[in-house]
């Protein structure tokens, strides 16, 4: 009997925080790995459709693929 593949899930999250002064807020985008917390791919940058498409192309390609992601939209 063949072992069951594990599923591939991401959390994929964002945190703000400012460079020099509040004017200047950088958003750090973080995908994680569900069952290791390991991190899988991250961009740093403003909180626009652009930077998460960045987060998405530093992910893996497997986990582009294949992954279930959650978010808190």
């Amino acid at each position: 009997m063949k072992k069951p593949k594990a599923q591939l899930t991401l959390e994929l999250d964002e945190i703000w925080s400012f460079v020099k002064n509040k004017r200047n807020k950088q958003w750090i985008w973080i995908a994680l790995y569900q069952n290791t917390r390991a991190i899988v791919g991250f961009y740093i940058g403003d909180c626009s459709k652009i930077s998460a498409s960045e987060l998405w192309q530093s992910l893996p390609p497997v986990y582009r693929q294949c992954a279930v992601c959650y978010t808190d939209f």
